[in-house]
């Protein structure tokens, strides 16, 4: 499963837009803005969301689940639990506010 954040996220580390993508992945351009569009998990048929992850895979790109490790290790990027991010200071705020910000759009 993918979340519409996880494939804006994607496609920003490869440095993508969204027609590239949709020629990578053999997906039309509105299918993928609708899938960016979504609220949370992608919903679409089967054989599309094979060829949406298929295509981030072949680019590098590995897409890790909630509360998952990552097996091949090398850097990446994860949101903290929102109960994880400092509310000590004015930044941590702020953090916690943009985590939550992000977790009800997805």
């Amino acid at each position: 499963m993918i979340t519409a954040p996880q494939l804006r996220a994607a496609r920003a580390l490869l440095g993508i837009d969204q027609r590239r993508l949709a020629e990578l992945s053999g997906l039309s351009l509105p299918t993928i803005q609708r899938m960016e569009a979504s609220e949370a998990l992608i919903r679409g048929n089967v054989d599309s969301l094979m060829k949406l992850v298929t295509a981030l895979d072949g680019a590098g790109v590995e897409l890790i689940g909630e509360g998952t490790a990552s097996p091949a290790g090398g850097r990446g990027v994860r949101l903290k639990a929102e109960q994880d991010v400092p509310r000590k200071h004015g930044g941590g705020k702020l953090a916690a506010e943009a985590v939550r910000g992000i977790r009800a759009r997805a």
